[in-house]
């Protein structure tokens, strides 16, 4: 047999309703981002934060000017890849986000003075950062970046 709300002692009846009107309160209120910052959406893509949203404005100036190529947003690089103990533990891969990618044109030239120079595109890979953000983990990732695929992390 079900306990009906109205079958209940008025007091309890209304430290109920209270406890379930606290519980939906707490629901619907989002908790503060771990490092305060604001989420943005910018031509109806997300981004963590204002800064990163500015820096993608940026980027499409400059890939409108032909100064970079082939931008791509959040790409991922396995570091470390998946596997098993000799114990049968699984160990999940350790993988790094990328906040933005794209080549970038250089100039490379032979020689001295008088050498002959050409262009040449680089893979650059951008992340936004700021103290709070520059955690631990984040610089291991980023030294394992380096010594797995040679690419150093440019922060802005």
């Amino acid at each position: 047999m079900a306990i009906r709300l109205e079958d209940l002692p008025l007091r309890v009846q209304q430290q109920a309703v209270a406890k379930l009107q606290q519980e939906q309160l707490r629901r619907l209120k989002k908790p503060e981002p771990k490092y305060h910052n604001e989420e943005t959406e910018h031509l109806g893509i997300r981004f963590d934060s204002r800064k990163e949203a500015r820096r993608f404005e940026v980027l499409l100036s400059r890939l409108n000017a032909g100064e970079i190529r082939k931008l791509r947003l959040q790409q991922d690089f396995t570091l470390q890849e998946a596997y098993t103990t000799p114990e049968g533990e699984r160990v999940r891969a350790i993988r790094y986000r990328a906040d933005f990618c794209y080549e970038e044109r250089g100039e490379v030239c032979a020689g001295g003075a008088g050498g002959s120079c050409e262009y040449v595109w680089r893979k650059v890979v951008e992340d936004v950062k700021c103290r709070a953000t520059r955690t631990q983990k984040y610089i291991i990732k980023r030294k394992l970046m380096k010594e797995r695929f040679d690419i150093d992390i440019r922060e802005v």
